[in-house]
């Protein structure tokens, strides 16, 4: 008997295969999740509640198989969440069965929780892709990454079990590629830099994070600049990590932090920004580029997302105040 693979999973959701002597040795939740495409996690779960069995027999997660094994099982269907959809607007950049890519607008909270249980982009995805598939046993949005409430930009969303699943190792092995501007206070020494601090919650302020946590993780940070401007510098950042609040926190720490931050920067501007610039409304902080594997096609995908108006607002209204120089570009 062939084993089977995703390609010939039944639609009912139920699974049959035999094991042949080339898989012998695997783990039992290792194997289902390969040729299922479903999360380990999510695997496990089922074989604990006895759903996946093997020659019948209920086995745990870690039983290594057997040439000749059959192993069966059936995937419930997806529960659903307290998040419902609302017809909130979007802005797609790509879309396809499998991923939406988005621009996501700043004022937007992507994840609900405690204060903005409504009103969210996961509430605005279960409205625009009502079919969307189960992922991890419940129907809801493939949330692998997040932008801050006012950051703006490019955002992926998994719409099936198998995106979510290679996207997040994506992100786990860091071979995405996440591209910033940001406009920062000052101008900076050096063309170009790197930010190799590591990041934790903040010891008194819980809402915050720091390079002085005692308990923190591994961050990097490259920037290089890419406008002058008279008190203040337009940067590209990458990221190598993703932190929470890792861009804000870490030009914080070198004494630029992001025109706009009232968390990590001052709390005013300073006389030639304020003469420059209506106090912005939000970091100027912006999700610029986004590359990727399709988790599909396998394709190298690289999305853009153009400067939202109160961005581009902001340079315009430096590159005035810097007399009509463009600066260093």
């Amino acid at each position: 008997m062939p084993v089977a693979g995703p390609d010939t999973m039944p639609e009912n959701n139920s699974i049959r295969l035999q094991i042949p002597p080339a898989d012998a040795g695997q783990r039992l939740d290792a194997v289902v999740s390969s040729l299922s495409n479903r999360s380990r996690a999510y695997v496990t779960s089922l074989i604990r509640e006895g759903r996946i069995t093997v020659l019948g027999e209920t086995k745990k997660p870690g039983y290594r198989v057997k040439p000749g094994d059959i192993i069966t099982g059936q995937f419930p269907p997806p529960e659903s969440i307290e998040a419902l959809p609302e017809s909130i607007q979007i802005q797609p950049i790509y879309e396809d069965s499998h991923i939406l890519v988005i621009n996501k607008q700043p004022g937007l909270v992507v994840h609900p929780a405690p204060g903005h249980l409504s009103g969210t982009l996961v509430n605005a995805i279960l409205f625009h892709c009502p079919d969307m598939e189960g992922i991890g046993g419940k129907i809801r949005p493939g949330i692998v990454h997040r932008l801050d409430k006012d950051t703006s930009g490019c955002l992926v969303i998994a719409k099936t079990e198998l995106a979510h699943h290679h996207l997040a190792r994506q992100f786990k092995d860091r071979s995405i590629q996440k591209y910033y501007l940001a406009i920062v206070h000052g101008n900076l020494k050096t063309d170009s830099g790197v930010i190799d601090l590591p990041i934790g919650r903040h010891a008194s302020d819980r809402k915050k994070m720091s390079v002085h946590s005692h308990i923190s993780r591994q961050a990097m940070t490259l920037w290089r600049k890419q406008e002058v401007f008279r008190d203040a510098t337009l940067i590209e950042v990458r990221i190598k990590t993703g932190r929470t609040h890792q861009i804000r926190v870490h030009c914080a720490a070198m004494h630029h932090p992001v025109v706009g931050d009232r968390v990590y920067g001052p709390k005013q501007l300073c006389q030639s920004l304020a003469h420059a610039l209506t106090d912005p409304p939000r970091q100027m902080l912006h999700a610029w580029k986004l590359g990727l594997i399709h988790p599909v096609t396998e394709t190298v995908m690289v999305f853009e997302s153009p400067l939202p108006e109160d961005m581009a607002f902001c340079l315009q209204s430096l590159r005035q105040s810097n007399n009509g120089s463009d600066g260093y570009e």
